[in-house]
């Protein structure tokens, strides 16, 4: 047990500001409308209320943007100030592919860079290696050594326009990959701004991408941490992920939960590493998935803001009042997404990404229309950004912060979410937190639960799923989609076999053994280690080799 007081606390606090009774709902229910039901001869068979009231929003509410607990967004102005960053997440084939699909983003008006990459790499597997066949480029772009993130970035002002990578098993190598890209072109640390996902957590919760044993990352995480508190000010060491948590079949009050429960474990973790929390708290980003129930996202979003805002200052002491303002990533959803029909995504993708803003998203991607197919084509992935870029500058959603701020039903909703996830943080930290909770396979389970519950509303019916279990085409008409060939591979892996002949082994060697020494021994950072091997071109397997003889690897404990 560890701050079981704490959360009981809180709930306590809610649960004595969340109306128990409502005697207008209650009056007009049983005077207007089963009257109104019972001349239509229709039963009532809602499943929740109606319609909200003043009497449903909790006393106390917060009342204005900018200022704490930050329920109505981090800034006073919000996108008057600055619009939030459309950020696509791209990449695909080789190294060449990807960053000519950035260079074309950019020039379509994208404001921020995401990089996504191919199985292989996020496993950290050479391209030359048996287990990577037919899996080169497929869902991302390859990177097997220094030499594929040059060509990545070539010709893209690293110093201008931020970065964020989805990388988690490896980040170390990839984030030691990209430091090396900017040192080699002369760029300062202090400038180079963007993200690395790094949670290793939300792994083992949900998307199951890892190598080494919890401790083993966490401690690499810890090493990233410090390393770019100490020399990269406008980094973003780990972007705590609730996207792959509710992907895998989570609910929005999952993955409020247990993304939140992920970041106040690396608030702890950095405490433990000897940083001041506000040295290194504002440097945490989050990144959530807005799928379409609008109103329960947007009221996610508000429930996490003030969740972060007042769990900082009331338990971590946090003073600073940036480490109190949780800034975040989203993208659309991606379980929503339907071969059926596949037009009918650029709606869903549409409102989804409506929520994000309406919500106070600080940056945001949108899925387009053909990825449950395959990867996005060029033509694809235009829509998709044209859709944020419609959203920002045609419907005026963008002149008023929070505009559904003291809506009854969003209020009532947004404490109600606040609550629950109370709940969710007392009984993980009864079973002495979300490490042990993850061991003892406890979020895997609740979720597991939630997938199969919404599966079966689907088949049901009882859930809609428009093109899919209801207005469905007898005859579905094929789109045009990216098809990824062989041939990306046999680029890579001629590249490997060149930069291996062209590099010093003797050099590669020495690295590698002080990278070994260095993650043997718990009181060495290992990133300058990692920085130098890659600048060797060691190649990420070789890197995650030696983790792997260090650390070992691990398996997942049974749920079932």
């Amino acid at each position: 047990m560890k701050d079981h007081s704490f959360w009981r606390k809180k709930i306590e606090a809610l649960s004595s500001r969340i109306a128990k009774n409502n005697p207008t709902y209650n009056k007009w229910e049983r005077e207007v409308l089963q009257s109104w039901l019972k001349s239509r001869d229709k039963k009532p068979g809602y499943a929740h209320k109606l319609t909200y009231s003043a009497e449903d929003v909790p006393a106390g509410q917060d009342n204005m943007p900018g200022v704490y607990p930050f329920t109505r967004g981090i800034y006073p102005d919000m996108y008057n100030g600055k619009i939030w960053s459309m950020r696509m997440f791209s990449g695909f084939g080789t190294p060449e592919d990807t960053n000519e699909r950035l260079k074309y983003l950019l020039k379509q008006g994208e404001t921020g860079l995401s990089i996504a990459f191919d199985e292989p790499t996020l496993y950290g597997i050479n391209c030359d290696d048996a287990r990577a066949e037919g899996e080169i480029g497929r869902c991302g772009v390859n990177v097997t050594t220094l030499k594929d993130m040059e060509v990545i970035f070539k010709d893209i002002p690293l110093e201008k326009v931020s970065t964020s990578m989805t990388i988690n098993a490896p980040a170390i190598i990839l984030f030691a990959m990209f430091v090396s890209v900017a040192q080699k072109r002369g760029v300062p640390l202090a400038m180079l701004s963007g993200t690395l996902q790094a949670d290793m957590l939300k792994e083992y919760i949900a998307q199951k991408e890892w190598v080494y044993p919890p401790e083993a990352h966490l401690r690499l995480m810890r090493d990233m941490m410090v390393f770019s508190t100490k020399k990269m000010p406008k980094w973003n060491h780990v972007s705590v992920s609730g996207y792959h948590i509710r992907e895998a079949g989570a609910t929005a009050v999952q993955e409020l939960a247990f993304t939140l429960a992920d970041g106040f474990y690396y608030i702890d973790m950095g405490i433990k590493a000897g940083l001041d929390v506000d040295e290194f708290a504002p440097r945490i980003s989050f990144f959530f998935d807005s799928s379409i129930n609008m109103f329960e996202e947007i009221a996610k979003f508000r429930a996490a803001r003030r969740i972060w805002a007042r769990v900082l200052k009331d338990k971590y002491g946090a003073k600073d009042p940036r480490s109190l303002k949780l800034r975040f990533h989203t993208q659309t959803s991606g379980y929503t997404l339907s071969w059926q029909q596949p037009l009918n995504n650029i709606v869903r993708t549409s409102l989804e990404a409506l929520s994000a803003v309406l919500g106070g998203t600080q940056s945001l991607h949108t899925n387009s229309y053909d990825e449950a197919l395959a990867l996005p084509t060029e033509a694809a992935a235009k829509v998709a950004l044209r859709t944020q870029q419609i959203i920002a500058e045609e419907t005026g959603v963008v002149d008023v912060v929070d505009p559904l701020g003291g809506s009854y039903y969003i209020e009532n909703l947004t404490q109600r979410m606040e609550l629950e996830a109370y709940r969710y943080f007392d009984k993980i930290d009864s079973m002495g937190g979300i490490l042990e909770a993850i061991k003892n396979g406890y979020p895997q389970k609740e979720i597991a639960k939630s997938s199969y519950e919404r599966q079966t509303r689907l088949e049901s019916l009882e859930d809609v799923m428009v093109g899919v279990n209801k207005y469905k085409d007898d005859e579905e008409k094929p789109i045009n989609i990216l098809r990824i060939d062989r041939k990306p591979e046999m680029i890579q892996r001629k590249r490997l076999t060149s930069i291996k002949r062209a590099r010093d082994e003797k050099k590669i060697v020495a690295c590698l053994k002080k990278l070994r020494a260095a993650m043997a021994s718990d009181d060495t950072n290992t990133v300058p280690y990692v920085i130098a091997a890659v600048k060797a071109y060691a190649t990420l397997g070789e890197i995650m080799d030696v983790g792997r003889e260090v650390y070992g690897e691990w398996k997942e404990p049974k749920i079932l």
